[in-house]
């Protein structure tokens, strides 16, 4: 397949490089998906989302009719924020409100809060989990790592676009707007004096999870409607990395 250059203008590498920054994805409205497995998975939900294929070798016929910019190993590694490139990008539209502090008027039944995680293989990974548990939603504080920087966006493994995300410093107008729906906050907190049964006593749940080293702040454990905490052995290991945590919840949550 060869590149349109009436659909799509062909652009400069530095612009495929500028969106690895966060300044270059919102002056393009766009990021960066690497890899076949990804891509597809981006196909398979949101196919309108793909703008453009970039590659050094020849266009997986699994690519579909999407616009092609091939380029040469070199330029395709100066682009690629991957440690190992895969030969494969695509160029996806940003979702239009991932930055607003709006909700849709359904975002289903159970909500992720993630407060100040700064690691965007965490945050990543978060997502991914969400996504396999059948999560409507993320809310995530202006200080979580953003969910479009290229590792966070690795992490995913293509899900990203699976469900609404919302990334914002207005995060707590969001939660209380979600209570007032009937939503029950449910905190994990080191501290919590119940256990995880308490993700199953409500049909509507926003589960919120702090900061790695921090844990969740005071404006958050103050409105939360319970407070719980995952039983470990606190004398060999004093607490769960936030991502495993997350997938421990999250399942319980939805469990039979």
């Amino acid at each position: 397949m060869s590149y349109d250059k009436d659909r799509i203008p062909l652009k400069p590498l530095k612009w495929y490089r500028g969106l690895a920054t966060d300044k270059g994805r919102l002056e393009a409205g766009a990021f960066l998906v690497e890899g076949d497995r990804a891509i597809q998975q981006i196909i398979g939900t949101r196919p309108d989302a793909i703008i453009e294929i970039v590659t050094f070798e020849t266009p997986l016929s699994t690519c579909g009719d999407y616009p092609i910019r091939l380029v040469t190993e070199r330029q395709f590694d100066s682009i690629s924020q991957a440690k190992t490139p895969q030969g494969l990008l695509a160029v996806v539209r940003m979702p239009p409100d991932i930055y607003s502090d709006r909700l849709p008027d359904s975002i289903g039944e159970r909500v992720l809060l993630l407060e100040d995680i700064q690691d965007p293989g965490n945050v990543g990974t978060l997502i991914r989990t969400a996504v396999a548990f059948g999560y409507g939603g993320i809310i995530l504080t202006d200080r979580c790592a953003d969910p479009l920087s290229p590792k966070c966006v690795q992490s995913t493994a293509g899900t990203l676009l699976s469900l609404c995300i919302r990334r914002t410093a207005n995060y707590l107008d969001l939660v209380k707007s979600l209570k007032d729906k009937g939503y029950c906050l449910i905190a994990a907190d080191l501290n919590g004096d119940e256990d995880p049964s308490v993700l199953k006593r409500s049909d509507k749940v926003v589960l919120a999870l702090g900061n790695e080293a921090a844990g969740l702040s005071q404006k958050i454990l103050g409105i939360a409607d319970h407070r719980f905490r995952v039983p470990i052995d606190r004398h060999r290991a004093e607490s769960l990395n936030v991502a495993a945590c997350g997938a421990i919840c999250m399942y319980l949550s939805v469990s039979g």
